[in-house]
C-alpha cells in the first residue's frame, strides 16, 4: 500500500528543490524524509529522486508519482470532508501559513482562542511569503494560508484552491517627526522621490509593491536600508535614518517621534486572504479556522516600541544634503 505520508514527502522535496529544506516545510528531520523517500522507492520499485548540483530533481517515475499522488490525496480528503457531518467538532492537527504582520495582527488572536475554545485541535503555523505558501498548500504540506497581495501586484492561485478576501489593509508612510513630511495630510510618490528608505529585499512582495507605486515616477528613490522585519524598519526611522511604508495590520504603537501619513496616487492596499484547497473545504477544521478568521479580524500589535529615542534637530533643507 502506498503511504501517502511517503508522497507528502515527496511533493514537498519537488517544492522546494531539496531534502532539507522539504524536512523544514514538513516539520520532520532531514532523515525522516530521506527515509519516507526511499521506503516509498523500495515500495515502488523505482527510483524517485536523482541529485543535480546540491539539491535534488525527481526522475521521470518520480514526476508521476508526484502528480497521481497530488490527485490521490485530493480524493481521500474529500472523502474526509464527506465523512463528517456539518457539526462534526475540529479535531487533529492543522498547519496555518501566514504572513509576519498577519501572526501579530490576526493569528496570535486566533492560536489563542483555539487553544482555549477547541482542545483537540492542534494549530500549527509557519510564516511564509505569499506565493510560498499558496504553493504549498496546493502541495498539501500547508491545510491553508493567510495571504496578501498589494493591489496591482497579482497573485495566482491554482484552481485546486479556494479563496475568500476577509478584509483590506492600507499601509503608510512613516516619517521622522522632524520632517516636512510629517505635516503633510497626504503624500504621493512624487512627494517621495528624494527621500531615503528602508524597505524590504528584493524578491519579497512588499518590495514588487514598492516598485509598482513608483513605476510612473521617471526613477524609483534610494534604497540604503534592507530589512524583512517592519519592526526594524520602525527604529530606523525613528532615528531619522530613513521612511518606510509599513502597513497598518499588526503595526501596534508607534514611536513618539515616528509619525504615519497616508499614501495617495496609488492608495497602497492589499487584500488580505485565505486560501485552502477544494477537498478540504468541508473538513471540520478547516471550515471552523476559516469561521474563526472571519470573526477575528484584524487587531493592533501589543508592541513594545522604544518610547524614548534620539532626538534630532530639524531635517537639513535639500540643497544641503
Amino acid at each position: 500500500m502506498i503511504d501517502l505520508a511517503a508522497v507528502d514527502s515527496l511533493v514537498a522535496v519537488d517544492r522546494t528543490g531539496t531534502v532539507h529544506a522539504a524536512a523544514r516545510d514538513l516539520g520532520y528531520t532531514p532523515s525522516a524524509v530521506s527515509q519516507q523517500v526511499k521506503r516509498l522507492e523500495r515500495e515502488l520499485g523505482v527510483r524517485l529522486l536523482d541529485r543535480e548540483g546540491r539539491g535534488v530533481v525527481l526522475t521521470a517515475a518520480g514526476r508521476r508519482v508526484v502528480d497521481e499522488g497530488l490527485v490521490l490525496r485530493a480524493q481521500v480528503e474529500a472523502l474526509r470532508s464527506r465523512l463528517h457531518d456539518a457539526g462534526a467538532r475540529p479535531t487533529g492537527t492543522v498547519r496555518l501559513g501566514t504572513f509576519s504582520t498577519a501572526v501579530r495582527g490576526m493569528v496570535a488572536p486566533l492560536a489563542a482562542t483555539v487553544r482555549a475554545d477547541e482542545p483537540d485541535l492542534r494549530l500549527v503555523v509557519q510564516e511564509a511569503e505569499p506565493w510560498d505558501a499558496v504553493a504549498a498548500v496546493a502541495a498539501g504540506t500547508l491545510d491553508l494560508a493567510l495571504v496578501h497581495h498589494w493591489e496591482g501586484v497579482g497573485l495566482t492561485v491554482p484552481p485546486s484552491l479556494r479563496r475568500e478576501e476577509l478584509f483590506r489593509d492600507e499601509a503608510d508612510v512613516l516619517v521622522h517627526r522632524s520632517s516636512p513630511l510629517a505635516a503633510r495630510a497626504v503624500l504621493t510618490p512624487a512627494d517621495l522621490l528624494d527621500e531615503t528608505w528602508v524597505c524590504t529585499p528584493d524578491g519579497t512582495i512588499c518590495y514588487e509593491w514598492f516598485c509598482h507605486m513608483f513605476a510612473t515616477q521617471p526613477r524609483v528613490p534610494r534604497i540604503d536600508y534592507r530589512c524583512l522585519e517592519f519592526a526594524s524598519q520602525v527604529e530606523l526611522v525613528a532615528h531619522g535614518l530613513a521612511v518606510a511604508l509599513v502597513p497598518r495590520l499588526g503595526r501596534g504603537p508607534l514611536p513618539s517621534d515616528v509619525v504615519p501619513v497616508p499614501v495617495r496616487e496609488p492608495v497602497p492596499t492589499r487584500p488580505v486572504t485565505v486560501v485552502w484547497r477544494a477537498t478540504m473545504t468541508d473538513a471540520p477544521a478547516v471550515r471552523y479556522l476559516r469561521e474563526r478568521l472571519r470573526t477575528t479580524g484584524p487587531r493592533e500589535a501589543r508592541l513594545d516600541w522604544p518610547r524614548a529615542v534620539v532626538r534630532l534637530p530639524p531635517a537639513p533643507t535639500r540643497g544641503n544634503r
